[in-house]
């Protein structure tokens, strides 16, 4: 009889350890979800020097995590999270693959911010266009088993450009299945490969099929460092050219507010689009943020037809605000300027 208790003991002790195991192990799925709001104090110097004024400018970012299936359930009903699948937010990269994208968008929206900041406060530095990275090969790319992620891409036909958008500009207006010549950098050592143009799945139109961001490197005078371990991706960009150009210049432009933001950052000032912008603004909310920079995007037609429905990110930002009942003021800019010019008239 005992012996019989034990067993059925023993059954249900398995089966609640089962029960808790599909509860708990970890799912193929992913939450993204509000993440930190970081005062850019804490992260950038300049010449050696804290910025010690009141009021701040923060980066903000999305939090993820591997789903479970009781974290799964409550994204679901919880405002701001969501269940995304591998896929989507690895676009097939490799964890290691993924890792270097962020570390070089990182890296490439640090030297954009500095080159930015330089340029507007009107200091001497000296900006150089080394190419594009391969953040990225699509399957159906005539050079999937040539480049790699990580490679260089410095010249299409021999043409050498100034930043991405020319080097697409080249590209694009080319033809499908046209054959072109690359020129590219593999571990240090300078190598080419020819292929034909595939059309390209976001748009329609030739291209190489990479992923791909600026390869840059900027020389100044001015030492501006960062200490952003554990933190990647492009986003940050606008913010950190304001936290760098206030320092450079000791200008006021805060004059003690609190001022969070997001959006990419490129060599002619422009503030571009990003992902999980309603996370960023609930995470900014909660840090007690008054303002927050949202990218006014223009959407193409293009873009429009292929996601009906979509709305620029300032669009999504002042939704999100509303459903906070929040009293942060959302601030459309398309360009650097449209920032200062906002922050220059704040009494």
């Amino acid at each position: 009889m005992k012996h019989n208790s034990f067993k059925k003991l023993f059954v249900l002790f398995i089966i609640a350890l089962a029960v808790c195991a599909s509860v708990f192990l970890p799912l193929p799925y992913y939450i993204e979800k509000p993440g930190s709001t970081i005062d850019l104090k804490e992260l950038i110097t300049v010449n050696e020097q804290k910025d010690q004024e009141e009021g701040s400018f923060s980066l903000t970012s999305v939090g993820v995590q591997q789903a479970s299936a009781v974290t799964a359930l409550k994204a679901q009903i919880s405002p701001f999270e969501e269940l995304v699948s591998e896929d989507e937010l690895f676009g097939g990269a490799s964890d290691e693959e993924y890792d270097q994208m962020q570390s070089y968008y990182m890296e490439s929206s640090q030297n954009t911010a500095i080159q930015q900041a330089l340029k507007l406060a009107k200091r001497p530095y000296n900006f150089e266009y080394k190419g594009v990275y391969v953040m990225n090969v699509m399957e159906d790319s005539s050079f999937k088993d040539e480049v790699a992620v990580g490679d260089t891409v410095t010249e299409v036909d021999g043409n050498s450009f100034e930043n991405n958008q020319e080097f697409m500009d080249y590209v694009q207006q080319k033809s499908v299945g046209d054959s072109v010549e690359i020129t590219y950098v593999h571990n240090d050592k300078t190598k080419e490969a020819n292929g034909k143009l595939m059309e390209l799945p976001s748009n329609k139109k030739a291209g190489i099929g990479i992923t791909l961001v600026d390869h840059t490197e900027i020389n100044s005078k001015d030492d501006i460092d960062f200490d952003v371990d554990n933190i990647g991706g492009p986003s940050a960009g606008l913010m950190f050219t304001l936290e760098i150009y206030e320092q450079l210049t000791e200008q006021n432009l805060r004059k003690g507010q609190e001022i969070a933001g997001t959006g990419t950052i490129d060599n002619n000032g422009e503030v571009g689009r990003i992902s999980g912008i309603d996370k960023k603004v609930a995470s900014a909310d909660k840090k007690g943020a008054q303002i927050f920079f949202a990218p006014n995007d223009s959407l193409t037609k293009q873009e429009q037809k292929s996601h009906p429905g979509v709305e620029s990110n300032y669009q999504e930002a002042r939704k999100a605000a509303k459903e906070l009942d929040t009293d942060m003021k959302i601030v459309p800019v398309k360009t650097l300027q449209d920032a200062i010019d906002y922050l220059e008239q704040i009494d």
